[in-house]
C-alpha cells in the first residue's frame, strides 16, 4: 500500500469515567482524543499504511494536544485547518458492564469543523497523491456546513479519481440542525446527496434501516440474535438504490451484554453479485468471534473500516474474502484495547486471521 488514504471529519476530546465507574460517581476523567474518521486513519497507519486526516481545530493548547495525538501514530496532519473561531468538540463516555450498557454524552455544538465552510479546505492539494477518501455519516450530522463539506469532499475526490468509502454511522442524537425534519429524515435527505459519489458503503445492522429504510428481515439487534441470511439482500437493495456502489460491508454485532458480544461481518461485491461472511469455521460456515470480556467497544466499527480499506488497498490482501477476514480480525482485536484508536499491528491481525485466538503470551 503506497498511496495515501484521506479521511475527513471531526476529532474530539474523549472524557471517560475510569474503569467502569458511572459518570455521576467519578470526580476524575481520562482524557484522550478521538473521532470516527481519525480512528480509521490511525488504524491504517498502525497497519503500515499512509493516512491523512483533514479537519478544522481551534488555535489553543487542547487542540495542540489533539494534533499531537494524531501525529503520534503517523497520521499526516498537514491539511488540518487551525481556526480563530469554533471550539474543540467533546464527548463523555461511561463504559458499561454486563447488562448495563455504555452511554455517550455529546458536547459538539459550534465546534470548529461544524462552522467551517467547505471552500476553506484546499481539496486539490488534499487529494493530489491520494487513492482513497473515507467519510462517515457522523460529520454531516453536525451542521449544515459540515454536511456541505462532506458532500464537496466526495465530489472533489471523485473528480480526482479517488475511491470513496463511507460508514453510514447513524447517530440520532446529532441529526438536529434542521428543526423542520426528524433525525432519520434529515439523515436520509443529506446522505442521498453524498451516496451517489461513493464506491464502498460500510454499515451496521441498524444503519441501513435508519438511513436508507432497508430492513434485514425480522432482525432485532437488541435481542442478541441476527438473521444473517437476510444481509445479502440488504446489500443488493443498497446497490439498487445507488448503482455506483461497488461493495457493501455490513458488520454483524450480537450484543449479549455490554461485555460479551459476538462479532463478524459480510461483504457484498456488486460486480459478481456475491457475498462472503467472516469469520468462518473449519466447515466454511459463518461463526462469529465470541468476545467475552470487552475492554472498550467504542471504535470497533472504525477499526473494521480501517482494516477493510487497508486490505482492499493492499494487493496481497485485496481479494474480498481475505479483505473481509482482515477487517473482522482487526476490529475483533480493537475490543481488547482501551481508547478509540486500534493499536493492533498487521502482524497481530494476520495472526488472528490464521487462527491464533488463544491469547497466550507471545515470547
Amino acid at each position: 500500500m503506497n498511496s495515501v488514504v484521506v479521511t475527513f471529519g471531526e476529532i474530539m476530546g474523549r472524557l471517560a469515567a475510569p474503569e467502569h465507574l458511572r459518570l455521576r460517581q467519578t470526580r476524575t476523567l481520562d482524557v484522550t482524543y478521538a473521532g470516527a474518521e481519525a480512528s480509521v486513519a490511525a488504524s491504517i497507519c498502525n497497519f503500515g499504511g499512509q493516512a491523512r486526516f483533514v479537519t478544522a481545530l481551534p488555535k489553543h493548547a487542547l487542540a495542540d494536544a489533539t494534533m499531537d495525538s494524531i501525529r503520534s501514530v503517523g497520521i499526516d496532519a498537514s491539511y488540518i485547518l487551525r481556526t480563530d473561531t469554533g471550539r474543540l468538540g467533546m464527548y463523555y463516555l461511561e463504559t458499561g458492564a454486563n447488562q448495563r450498557p455504555s452511554h455517550v454524552i455529546y458536547d459538539r455544538a459550534d465546534s470548529a469543523v461544524a462552522i467551517t465552510p467547505a471552500d476553506a479546505y484546499d481539496w486539490d492539494a488534499i487529494f493530489k497523491d491520494a487513492n482513497w477518501l473515507h467519510l462517515s455519516g457522523i460529520t454531516p450530522a453536525l451542521s449544515s456546513n459540515a454536511a456541505d463539506a462532506t458532500r464537496v469532499a466526495a465530489t472533489q475526490a471523485k473528480k480526482a479519481g479517488v475511491t470513496i468509502s463511507i460508514d453510514l454511522n447513524f447517530r440520532g442524537k446529532l441529526w438536529n440542525w434542521d428543526a423542520s425534519l426528524q433525525p432519520r429524515e434529515l439523515a436520509r435527505r443529506t446522505m442521498n446527496g453524498i451516496l451517489p459519489h461513493v464506491d464502498v458503503v460500510i454499515a451496521n445492522e441498524e444503519d441501513c434501516h435508519d438511513v436508507l429504510g432497508i430492513q434485514a428481515g425480522q432482525t432485532d439487534v437488541h435481542s442478541g440474535t441476527l438473521e444473517t441470511s437476510h444481509y445479502p439482500e440488504v446489500a443488493r437493495q443498497v446497490v439498487q438504490q445507488f448503482p455506483n456502489i461497488s461493495k457493501v460491508a455490513i458488520t454483524l454485532r450480537e450484543s449479549l451484554s455490554a461485555t460479551h458480544n459476538n462479532w463478524g461481518a459480510m461483504l457484498y461485491d456488486a460486480a459478481n453479485q456475491a457475498s462472503c461472511f467472516s469469520p468462518l469455521n473449519s466447515d466454511g460456515d459463518y461463526q462469529p468471534y465470541q468476545i467475552k470480556s470487552i475492554v472498550d467497544r467504542v471504535g470497533g466499527g472504525d477499526a473494521f473500516a480501517g482494516g477493510l480499506i487497508f486490505a482492499l488497498s493492499t494487493k496481497e490482501l485485496s481479494q474480498p474474502q481475505t479483505a473481509l477476514n482482515y477487517a473482522v480480525a482487526a476490529s475483533c482485536l480493537k475490543h481488547s484495547i482501551k481508547g478509540d484508536f486500534n493499536y493492533s499491528t498487521r502482524q497481530e491481525v494476520e495472526r488472528l486471521m490464521g487462527g491464533s485466538a488463544s491469547g497466550r503470551v507471545v515470547r
